[in-house]
């Protein structure tokens, strides 16, 4: 299944990339389950998408949780909260 996954702000910066496509091999997958894949690159990408790390996600411009299943041809934006003040 290919996916377009997008990277903001510090994770963007860590992996060095604003946005890839990329194919899994699955039918369907989970936010954590993508996230693990991704990590699994290297440590780079290990650090940036750290299931620990506070990352927020939106697949097709909607928040969605870390359980949510993602489908063929979906979008998936990563991105650290944001804080202001």
């Amino acid at each position: 299944m290919k996916l377009t996954i997008k990277y903001f702000a510090s994770i963007r910066e860590k992996l060095g990339m604003a946005q890839e496509i990329v194919d899994i091999d699955a039918t369907q997958i989970t936010i954590d389950g993508l996230r693990n894949r991704l990590m699994e690159r290297g440590p780079n990408a290990a650090e940036a998408l750290d299931i620990q790390r506070p990352v927020r996600v939106a697949v097709n411009h909607e928040m969605v949780a870390n359980n949510f299943v993602v489908r063929q041809d979906s979008e998936i934006a990563f991105f650290p909260p944001v804080t202001g003040g």
